[in-house]
């Protein structure tokens, strides 16, 4: 039973040090270029966005993304 509780407490640690800190959250990563030499941007700065988007580069252009989830899902 303690080894469970054990498991448990570290799996939570886990967790808890991969969290985001604060409300802000980054643009992700873009690893794939566009090969038009100047891409259509669909906005500017996160103004242009609806509410909770936000403009971020993405593989051609700026474009307003959603929050992406906190935890990945799996469907496995």
């Amino acid at each position: 039973m303690k080894s469970v509780a054990a498991l448990l407490l570290v799996g939570m640690l886990i967790l808890w040090t991969e969290l985001p800190t604060g409300s802000a959250w980054s643009c992700p990563p873009v690893h794939i270029t566009c090969a038009m030499l100047n891409p259509p941007n669909h906005c500017y700065s996160d103004r242009q966005c609806p509410r909770y988007k936000k403009c971020c580069p993405s593989f051609c252009g700026r474009r307003c993304l959603s929050r992406p989830p906190a935890l990945p899902v799996s469907y496995g």
